[in-house]
């Protein structure tokens, strides 16, 4: 089992940067694929980035594509998502993941995520 709590959101402008973390309890958390999701108002929760358990395979959405980085730390047991050139359409409920499929590039967008953070809101104002 895994425990996930995220931290980082906020309020930034267009343009700006955040990063937001993921710290996950549990011995096994360098087993897990971990992935970010976020949910807007209104929509439905989109997958935004996956990293594999050894950090050696990285897939993102196309929509944040060479704007947002992830990444993760297996001895301190979180992951983080480095947001630059933020826009007002990034604006969501961000939520950290862990699946215990192997994946790798798309597929990790398809898996099944057993275990989620309770969210970080994030406001990008233009």
């Amino acid at each position: 089992q895994v425990q996930l709590v995220e931290s980082g959101g906020g309020s930034v402008q267009a343009g700006g940067s955040l990063r937001l973390s993921c710290a996950a309890s549990g011995r096994t958390f360098s087993t897990y694929t971990m992935g970010w999701f976020r949910q807007a108002p209104g929509k439905e929760r989109e997958f935004v980035a996956s990293i594999s358990w050894s950090g050696d395979s990285t897939y993102y959405v196309d929509s944040v594509k060479g704007r947002f980085t992830i990444s993760r730390d297996n001895v301190k047991n979180t992951v983080y998502l480095r947001m630059n050139s933020l826009k007002p359409e990034d604006t969501a409920v961000y939520y950290c993941a862990a699946g215990d499929q192997y994946c790798s590039g798309y597929g990790c967008s398809l898996i099944r995520y057993d275990y989620w953070g309770q969210g970080t809101q994030v406001t990008v104002s233009s």
